[in-house]
């Protein structure tokens, strides 16, 4: 199992930059920032930086969006980078959800996401592909360049896109019942549009936070710290309610049932330990979703998550032991797997 740092592109750069270096030195094989220009600053620019002090790490957003960028930008955008540095980025992708709304616009749908998905590879590896109806083709890029694409989903259709054509399948929670059921749905879509399955890489992404022992004042504040993704996994649930409806058999009930006293969300918090719209999280979504605990309980969940067929655990580190986190992994974690 691969292990991957996820950061938001808060200033100054410079801090992100060196945190990425401490993480390849301490074993981490992807380094990932949120992608949402007006809260954070801009990633692809600080790819640059990432890969040229690193050796080995992958780069790449979790996650972008069809529509804050042109299709031809972004595929330029990896290609680039790629050409620069050989093959190190990925693309992960989804609707858009802090990015779009924060600038008073709706997520993208699913067909034009999977529009996108299939312009921005196929331009990014050098072939023509149609964006907004003109044939368009990248002529510099060279043989041999290579942009995997994953999908970030949670509701029964983004999951079937994403096992149809997605490289990858990113999902932002760490719960073992959840991760089973969708990486299922991923894999059946996968066989009916009659791919490989197992050529899909799996990525759960969620917040860890080391504690020195399990005594309950350790837990309690490492749950205060992490609460905030259980607002941010809630925004995109509440979508899913809206969509589907509350007992729809389409979406688990686990996912759904602790979003009713959600009150609403304000995205100048999006990602940060100490939200105040995220109150309504209870204690068992925080354990369930994320990794809290001393390393033998960081290993013992990883190690359940690899048995159900996930290949990175990429860590959330917005909380106030980034640092000693990556150094845990590097030290306790990641020599385990």
């Amino acid at each position: 199992m691969d292990i991957g740092l996820v950061l938001q592109t808060d200033p100054p750069a410079r801090l992100l930059i060196d945190r990425m270096i401490r993480a390849e030195r301490a074993g981490f094989s992807h380094g990932w920032t949120f992608d949402s220009c007006v809260l954070w600053q801009e990633p692809f620019v600080i790819y640059s930086r990432i890969l040229a002090e690193t050796e080995r790490m992958t780069v790449g957003p979790m996650v972008t969006n069809p529509s804050t960028r042109t299709w031809e930008v972004t595929a330029s955008t990896f290609a680039t980078l790629n050409d620069m540095y050989g093959n190190r980025t990925v693309c992960g992708i989804g609707r858009g959800d802090s990015a779009m709304r924060v600038a008073g616009r709706s997520p993208a749908t699913l067909a034009r996401l999977s529009e996108a998905m299939h312009a921005i590879k196929e331009l990014a590896e050098g072939r023509t592909a149609e964006v907004d109806g003109s044939e368009m083709h990248l002529p510099w890029v060279r043989a041999g360049a290579s942009l995997p694409i994953w999908m970030g989903a949670y509701g029964p259709k983004a999951l079937n896109l994403t096992g149809r054509q997605a490289d990858g399948f990113i999902l932002q929670l760490a719960d073992p019942y959840l991760t089973e059921f969708m990486v299922k749905a991923v894999r059946a879509a996968a066989v009916e549009a009659g791919r490989d399955p197992e050529s899909i890489t799996i990525c759960v992404a969620a917040p860890a936070y080391v504690t020195a022992d399990d005594s309950p004042e350790a837990l309690a504040h490492a749950r205060e710290q992490c609460r905030w993704f259980g607002g941010m996994v809630g925004n995109h649930v509440a979508d899913l309610v809206s969509h589907y409806g509350e007992h729809s058999d389409l979406v688990p009930e686990a996912l759904t049932d602790y979003i009713k006293d959600r009150q609403g969300y304000d995205y100048s918090h999006h990602g940060r330990a100490g939200n105040p719209d995220t109150a309504f999280v209870p204690d068992g979504i925080i354990d369930r979703f994320c990794l809290i605990g001393p390393v033998e309980a960081q290993r013992a969940r990883l190690a359940e998550l690899r048995s159900l067929g996930v290949d990175q655990f990429a860590v959330y580190a917005m909380h106030d032991a980034i640092e000693t986190t990556i150094d845990a992994y590097g030290t306790d974690v990641i020599p385990h797997l």
